[in-house]
Order: structure tokens, then C-alpha cells, then sequence
């Protein structure tokens, strides 16, 4: 297996809206990264992912983007971006940055022009049709809004305000490329592709069988062509780590898009637990890092996280925020960092920061909730059940502002935040974290420094024992002579387990625990409410 310093690397994704506010309106903007960059570099991450702050009429949280090349005034200045890079790369870390190719905002200049004449020499910059089919977007019942101007309709796998771009036309794909350049030539170190699947369409937007399905807008022919082409005319050029955001994607799959030698991508996200388990399957969980595993291992590298700014805090959602807030948090911290592939740490998951339920949808930002809401209580359904349906797995969970003290609004901002903090940020919070030497945090920062010092963690292989427990996962991570053992009790209850069913003759040193009083090392032993061990063996 080829080594790499990206696949050695921890990623920190820093939300910036919600991270820190440096002037008081509100929103965390660039200069509040910038400032709390030494509490970043502190937890021992390579990487600094920024979500995006190019400029945007912010429908949907900077992912409309209306021009690729400017900073939006809610984040700062392209002066106050070039400080931040710079402050990165001196502390020996790498920066990248959101790449949002698959359609922008109709704010965008491209879309002004195309949607002004039928004729116009940018209409096929994006998907026009004189007739819509059933299909349904991430975000509106259909993915087609019929435009006055014209009188025809144009394509958005998302909002109204986030038309999709032609990636047919070769013209738009030079003018990606041009844009990439722009920003690696600044010197940025990579991209996390959004949904970069969804570039390619499927050939004559035939109807659907099962419109609510929408895994017909992804992995469609045409896609490893452009990704390759982005990677032969871009990527190559530069050292530059890619992550692609891919969703409806099976191992079989992913290996096309991140297979080494293939020319496409380094690593990737698929959703197979983040979209599609709402609640926590210990035998589900299981058989996903087997299959993607068997996929993927000596082939291609996977990426491993159970948190970001579009799912609910993992401690609220998967484990127990109230009585195991701290163990639940550390465990699966232990979890992520410990399974085969590159970890994610999204700000605030290391210090167990949990999710949050508004009592009124006027409370939320999330754009995919409210246009839900909408169209559920517009089918006459009683609007607090709505609410109640949708608050697990609202995107605003995760969204919540950063909490750096006890101080009004966490310490977040001296203004009025763009979403309420967390109530209970009095408690849970950065200070607090700092000043306890048995923190959520100081768990996750000599979980990174192990990760540093020891490759087991990375190209160990990976075999796991008690497969049909319900609350125990168990597995080793092997290399050469190194070979570790991991035992998880991901459940409120205590459980029971013979080491000698885990392929385990004698149990060496303790690596790590997030119980202190952990110390026997027999063969049969119970772990309490969401423990973690790892032995030596």
C-alpha cells in the first residue's frame, strides 16, 4: 500500500458561520478561524476544512455561490483569507477549501446571462427543458422551476436558487478548472468536493419509477470521464489532496473514485450511516465497514466520520448526550479514529457539544427543513408533528454556534448570533474543556498524537470478532508485529466479553480508555455504558 502524508492526516472542519465572530454581527467570519487557529493546532489536526465562504446571496449557507473568486462580506475580505492561509501553513498545516461545481447561485453571473435569451451564448451553461420530468430535489418537491423570462424550465438538484450547471458543455468545465487554478495557485492545499457525483446527468432525463428515490440524480455515465479530465488538466499539476462528497454510492462504486492509479480522486464520504441510519444499528454499522473495507482496503481510502454541518451531533444522535454525555463522546471519538481510514473531527465534537431541538420551525436556518415543513403541513398535516418528524435530523443539530466559554452566547459572538446557542453551553464548553485534564478534548488530542506516532492506526489491517453482539464491536488493527485491540460497548448497558473469543492469546498494555478505573486485563470482563478500550496484544 502506497503511503501518504494524507492518509496519515486528521481533518478539522471549521463550520466559520458558526466558529467565532471577530466583529460583533453575529456570524463567526474568517479573522474569528484565524484567531482561535492555536486552539486548532493545539489538538494536533493536519488539516483545516473550511466549508464555503466565496460570495453568496446565502440561501442555503454559502453553497449558492453567485462568484467563485471573491469572499463574501459575512466572512471577511480575500485579504483577511490570504492571512489566514498563510497562519495555516506556518503552523505546518494544510488548508482546503469547499468546491461547489455542481450548480450555483442564480445570482451567479453565468445564470443571469443564460436565463435572458434562449439564444444567449451561456444558455447551455446550465439545463433547460420546455417540459419538466417527475423528479424530485434534495430540496423542492420537483428538480424544475419554470422561468418567466423564457418560458422554459431549468434544472436544480437542490433549492430554486442553486441551478445546476451544464457540465456537458465544455466551456463550463474550463471555466472550473480556471477557477481551481485560481485557488491552488493561491496556494490552498486541496478541495472537499461537494456532491461531485451529481455532475453528470442521466442522459434524456427519462422519468422515474419511484421519484422520491432521487439516487437517479447521482453516479450517472459521464462521471468518471470528468473526473478524470478535472484530475488530468487541474489536480496533477499540484500536490492537492481531494475528499469528494459522494452520496448513493456503494463500495463497488466508490473504488471507481478513489481507486489508485485511476486518476480521480484521494478519499471520499459515503452516506451509508450518516443518511441512511437514522438511529444507532450496531449490526447495520457493522456490516457497512465490512463491506466498504473488503471494498476498499489496498485499493482506494475511505474516509471515516459520523458528524458534520449536515447531520446531527453524533453524542445526541447515535449515543446518549444527558448521563454518557462524556463517554458516549470519547467512545465514539475511539471508534472513528480507530477504524480503517482518514478521521474527521467537526468542530465542537471535541468537546461533546450535542444537538439541539427548537421548540418552533421560525427558530431553524436549514432550508432543506423548512421547505419540508412547508410542503408536509401543506398536505394539511398537524404542523407539530411535522416539527417533531423532522428535529432528529435537522442539518441546524450540528449548526449551532461554537461554545468557547460560560460568557453571554457562549463566548460565541457579542452580537446577536445568526442561530441561537446551545443552552447548555454554560456547561459544555472550550474553558471548561481546558481546564479538565480528563476532557472530551484531551481524549480526542492523545487520540491524534497516537494516530502520529504509531502506523498500526493507519495501515494496520483490520479484523473484527464478535459480529453478532449487539453491543460490542470488536476488532484488531495489525502491521507486522504490531497488533492492537479495540473493544467498544456502544449501548447504555454493561456487557460481558471473553477476550479468547476475540483471537486474543494474552492482553498487553493498555493503549487507551475513557474509563480511568480500567485496569484488568483478564480474559473475561465487562465494559460499562459506551467504554472504550484499546489493548496492545
Amino acid at each position: 500500500m502506497n503511503k501518504t502524508w494524507w492518509k496519515e492526516a486528521v481533518v478539522y472542519q471549521a463550520y466559520w458561520r458558526s466558529y467565532y465572530d471577530s466583529n460583533g454581527d453575529g456570524y463567526g467570519d474568517l479573522e474569528g478561524v484565524y484567531q482561535k487557529l492555536d486552539y486548532i493546532q493545539s489538538l494536533g489536526v493536519d488539516v483545516l476544512w473550511l466549508n464555503p465562504c466565496y460570495e453568496s446571496p446565502d440561501v442555503d449557507n454559502g453553497y449558492d455561490i453567485s462568484d467563485y473568486r471573491s469572499i463574501m462580506p459575512k466572512a471577511g475580505t480575500m485579504a483577511t483569507f490570504e492571512k489566514l492561509l498563510s497562519a495555516v501553513h506556518d503552523r505546518g498545516m494544510k488548508l482546503i477549501m469547499d468546491l461547489v461545481v455542481n450548480h450555483t447561485s442564480d445570482q451567479h453571473a453565468w445564470f443571469k446571462e443564460s436565463r435572458s435569451a434562449i439564444d444567449h451564448p451561456k444558455r447551455d451553461y446550465y439545463i433547460w427543458r420546455k417540459e419538466p420530468n417527475n423528479w424530485r430535489s434534495y430540496f423542492a418537491p420537483s428538480t424544475w422551476t419554470y422561468d418567466d423570462t423564457t418560458g422554459e424550465y431549468y434544472f436544480h438538484s437542490f433549492s430554486k436558487e442553486q441551478p445546476d450547471l451544464n457540465w456537458e458543455n465544455e466551456k463550463v468545465r474550463e471555466e472550473i478548472y480556471a477557477m481551481m487554478r485560481f485557488w491552488l495557485d493561491k496556494g490552498i492545499d486541496g478541495f472537499r468536493m461537494d456532491v461531485i457525483n451529481l455532475l453528470a446527468k442521466l442522459p434524456g432525463f427519462p422519468d422515474a419509477e419511484n421519484p422520491a428515490d432521487i439516487s437517479y440524480l447521482g453516479n450517472n455515465p459521464g462521471i468518471h470521464e470528468y473526473l478524470q479530465e478535472m484530475h488530468d488538466k487541474v489536480l496533477k499539476h499540484y500536490d492537492a489532496f481531494t475528499v469528494g462528497e459522494i452520496p448513493f454510492v456503494s463500495p463497488e462504486d466508490g473504488v471507481l473514485y478513489v481507486g489508485e492509479g485511476r486518476g480521480e480522486l484521494n478519499t471520499m464520504f459515503h452516506f451509508e450511516v450518516c443518511d441512511y441510519m437514522a438511529h444507532w444499528d450496531m449490526q447495520r454499522f457493522k456490516q457497512i465497514q465490512a463491506r466498504w473495507y473488503e471494498g476498499l482496503w489496498g485499493k482506494g481510502w475511505n474516509s471515516q466520520f459520523l458528524n458534520n454541518h449536515d447531520h446531527t451531533r453524533v453524542v445526541t444522535r447515535f449515543g446518549n448526550d444527558a448521563e454518557y454525555r462524556e463517554q458516549s463522546a470519547t467512545c465514539f471519538a475511539t471508534l472513528i479514529h480507530t477504524l480503517p481510514g482518514m478521521p474527521y473531527v467537526y468542530q465542537g465534537e471535541e468537546i461533546g457539544m450535542t444537538g439541539i431541538r427548537f421548540s418552533s420551525i421560525d427558530e431553524y436556518n436549514d432550508i432543506s427543513m423548512k421547505n419540508k415543513y412547508a410542503e408536509e403541513v401543506g398536505k394539511g398535516r398537524d404542523p407539530e408533528e411535522v416539527l417533531k418528524e423532522l428535529q432528529h435530523l435537522s442539518r441546524d443539530n450540528s449548526r449551532t454556534p461554537m461554545q468557547w466559554n460560560n460568557s453571554p452566547q457562549g463566548g460565541f459572538t457579542e452580537g446577536k448570533p445568526w442561530i441561537a446557542v446551545n443552552p447548555n453551553y454554560k456547561d459544555i464548553n472550550v474553558e471548561q474543556a481546558l481546564s479538565d485534564p480528563n476532557s472530551v478534548f484531551y481524549y480526542y488530542k492523545k487520540l491524534i498524537e497516537l494516530r502520529k506516532r504509531n502506523e498500526v492506526m493507519v495501515y494496520g489491517s483490520f479484523t473484527t470478532y464478535l459480529d453478532e453482539h449487539d453491543q460490542i464491536y470488536a476488532y484488531t488493527r495489525t502491521l507486522g508485529d504490531e497488533s492492537w485491540l479495540v473493544l467498544l460497548n456502544i449501548s447504555e448497558q454493561p456487557a460481558a466479553i471473553n477476550v479468547a473469543d476475540c483471537g486474543v492469546a494474552k492482553l498487553g498494555e493498555i493503549v487507551i480508555s475513557n474509563y480511568a478505573e480500567r485496569t484488568n486485563q483478564e480474559n473475561v470482563m465487562e465494559l460499562q455504558p459506551y467504554e472504550a478500550v484499546v489493548y496492545r496484544v
